[in-house]
């Protein structure tokens, strides 16, 4: 009785693990991202401080824009670094079909 349990319980570990395997990449989309739309805001949002106001000039404006994209484009980096690309087609040689 008992080896007919331990087999029951290796078969439903077995089932189960296979269907915690997904077939998609771990990481969103960076449209689908909620960082995006914060930084586009904040972009927005110096874009249009800059332009009402007299204190804060164009190339200061820019170059806050500037760390903004950079620091986003650092975070989805480190957000795709952990993350297995497990699509199709190999995203580096598209025309290969």
């Amino acid at each position: 009785m008992a080896a007919t349990e331990t087999a029951e319980r290796r078969r439903m570990a077995a089932s189960y693990g296979e269907t915690r395997v997904t077939r998609g990449d771990e990481t969103k989309n960076a449209l689908k991202t909620t960082e995006f739309f914060a930084m586009a805001g904040v972009i927005a949002a110096i874009l249009i401080a800059a332009w009402v106001s007299d204190s804060l000039n164009d190339v200061r404006a820019w170059t806050l824009v500037a760390a903004v994209a950079i620091g986003y484009m650092i975070s989805r980096g480190l957000a795709k670094s952990g993350s297995k690309y497990v699509g199709g087609e190999d995203p580096l040689n598209r025309n290969d079909h």
